[in-house]
């Protein structure tokens, strides 16, 4: 075995143009152990998202050459601005180098991650690969050339630099901590040989340094989960299998606050103008569902057609549709926030007004059979109408109201009356927004093709394993249903979990309450404080607000967990943060109270299968989802002036 390896890198570092060491390769009088980039890792690499990398410093700046000779700037190298978020892995080697555990390694670990990230377009996208050579007297851009021919491709873009001169050089090195002293015989003469220290750095967007990599740390496994955990902190995206997982800017808040609660927090905000769209024929995830769901079901008396779609997708968009031209649908349901708001735990409606619940996702609501956090709608012709009208959303005075703006934009002239044979009203506008909300379907995850399509790479091993804990110990599914063809991942029922009890009666006695006033500073505020500049929070009785029924006290519905990465806060009031707050919670057996669901009970989960769980749960994110928000963002939003 370790004969093959040493033939293979001899092969690898003449195809790359390192011609001097192809000998000592070969036939190494005594093998180095090999480092463990170049075998399996002996661990299992941490789960994407699940740890923070902290700022180490910026990355250091300096000229150097393009193997073509044109004189740049590392900067220059890291900059792109049709692709602003990109990531950056930077080695520095020379082409001459024999030591099996240094440059050889760099070389054909980020060779391996190369092969990887091909496979993975929407994450190839965002990564780039630089290498430059600290021997800039026998690497010229010619050489740098020969040598980066055979490990560029179209599929992921690799850079190779070299120097003008050492004194250039210097800088860099100093910058970056890299150590490279020259190598002399006994005759003094410089054999082209350096002592130097492995060194890989991952640079985030913002040109920071986020990690080193040594010789024993440099594997593609670790740099998998660290480029998908930067470009989750930067898209608030999903996790599901690490190369398989779309990483965009489309997935996050285009003020992202992500780690703001830490003191080396940096803005990281998005002009929406950068955002782009690209319409898409949505009725085919109603005709053609992905894999994983089952048929869509509509009324007999809607039958979706495309132009329905297209209304409704007009209408959902439209900020005119509001009291004060200011509000629409999709300012609580935010398309890159998973058709919901990552930033606030319960909604804001029109001019700030206090919403109690959390915004609900909106991907997959064709299969629900009831609408709104206590069921108290049935159909999504209906639900519409709830949002338009209520005080704290959108706060049109009447139905006629809102019917009369639409009549009045000449945008809408002839829609209505082509598509329905006739002008807008409550019952066609309801038509159009269900068409569109019904189109919103996102499967075919990881999961999907793992268990519906019997593909055993879909999914990794712990995942596989929280899968088990899902239907098993865990008892997830009770609540969250799995069928032998598809998978809603919801009972479509209501459940008292004790969050809203808790919210209700167990009123905190404390005087003060921690208030962030800037990256990584907190005050404690007096809550008169707080109260006085405050609207009172609303009391929530979940279900029992609908039937007036007792025991309905507390009860809300089971939401499904497709595409859960995407949709935080979660709960019906978004009190909990992160999925790990979740399965922490549903660990402890929720919240005691006289209504608590008798299907709630402690999990007694170990800390390994609650990291088990979430890495199941991250498996659920719909292979479509950038399509569905980059046809969001084509959408028109209507014109206020």
């Amino acid at each position: 075995m370790a004969v093959d390896l040493n033939k293979y890198l001899a092969a690898l570092i003449v195809a790359f143009g390192s011609f001097a060491v192809e000998a000592n390769l070969v036939q190494p009088a005594e093998p180095k152990p090999l480092a463990p980039g170049y075998g399996d890792l002996k661990f299992k690499a941490p789960i994407p998202g699940s740890y923070r990398l902290p700022v180490l410093g910026l990355a250091t700046n300096g000229h150097v050459l393009d193997t073509d000779g044109n004189q740049t700037t590392l900067y220059d190298a890291m900059s792109n601005a049709a692709q602003p978020d990109k990531v950056f892995l930077l080695s520095f080697i020379y082409s001459t180098c024999s030591d099996i555990n240094g440059c050889p390694l760099a070389t054909a670990v980020l060779h391996k991650l190369k092969n990887r990230l091909i496979k993975a377009p929407d994450m190839a996208q965002h990564v780039r690969l630089i290498t430059l050579s600290f021997n800039p007297e026998y690497d010229t851009p010619a050489r740098m050339k020969a040598f980066g021919a055979s490990l560029q491709s179209k599929e992921l873009d690799w850079r190779f630099l070299t120097t003008r001169s050492e004194k250039e050089l210097q800088p860099i090195l100093e910058g970056y901590k890299q150590r490279a002293d020259k190598v002399y015989d006994a005759d003094g003469k410089f054999t082209n040989t350096f002592n130097h220290s492995l060194r890989v750095y991952l640079i985030d967007s913002h040109k920071q340094l986020r990690n080193i990599y040594n010789t024993e740390l440099l594997h593609p496994d670790t740099l998998v989960s660290d480029i998908l955990t930067l470009l989750q902190n930067d898209g608030k995206t999903a996790a599901s299998q690490p190369i398989e997982t779309k990483n965009s800017t489309l997935y996050r808040a285009g003020d992202n606050k992500s780690e703001y609660e830490n003191k080396d927090y940096q803005t990281d905000s998005i002009a929406l103008t950068h955002r782009q769209g690209k319409p898409i024929n949505l009725l085919e995830t109603i005709n053609q569902p992905p894999l994983g769901l089952p048929p869509v079901p509509f009324p007999q008396d809607n039958p979706v057609t495309q132009e329905k779609i297209g209304i409704g997708r007009k209408l959902f968009y439209d900020r005119r549709l509001s009291i004060n031209n200011t509000f629409s649908c999709a300012m609580c349901h935010i398309p890159e926030q998973g058709f919901t708001s990552n930033e606030m735990a319960t909604a804001v409606g029109v001019e700030g007004r206090t919403v109690k619940r959390n915004s609900p996702t909106l991907y997959n609501v064709a299969y629900m059979q009831t609408l709104f956090h206590d069921s108290r709608e049935s159909t999504l012709e209906q639900q519409v109408w709830g949002p338009f009208l209520a005080h704290n959303e959108m706060a049109n005075p009447s139905i006629g109201y809102v019917l009369d703006k639409i009549k009045q934009h000449k945008d809408y002239d002839s829609l209505f009356e082509k598509t329905f044979d006739k002008a807008p009203t409550m019952e066609t506008v309801g038509i159009a927004i269900a068409s569109y909300e019904r189109a919103l379907n996102s499967a075919n995850s990881p999961f999907d093709r793992w268990y519906y399509g019997k593909d055993e790479k879909a999914i990794d091993d712990t995942a596989k394993k929280g899968f088990e804990l899902f239907t098993g110990k865990a008892a997830c599914s009770q609540c969250h249903n799995i069928d032998k063809d598809h998978a809603l991942f919801t009972d479509n029922q209501l459940h008292n979990t004790g969050i809203g009890f808790e919210a209700a009666m167990n009123k905190s006695p404390e005087l003060t309450q921690r208030v962030q006033v800037a990256p990584g500073v907190f005050a404690n505020v007096p809550n008169a404080v707080v109260d006085s500049v405050s609207e009172t929070k609303a009391n929530d009785l979940g279900r029992y607000e609908v039937t007036q029924k007792p025991e309905d006290r507390w009860k809300y519905k089971t939401p499904s967990l497709r595409n859960i990465s995407l949709t935080a806060p979660y709960m019906h009031d978004g009190s909990l943060a992160t999925l790990k707050d979740v399965v922490e919670f549903y660990n402890k057996g929720g919240i005691p109270n006289e209504n608590l669901d008798s299907l709630i009970q402690p999990l007694k989960l170990t800390p390994a299968e609650i990291d088990e769980l979430i890495a199941f749960l991250k498996t659920l994110t719909g292979d479509n989802i950038k399509e569905l928000v980059g046809d969001a963002f084509a959408a028109p939003i209507g014109d206020t002036r």
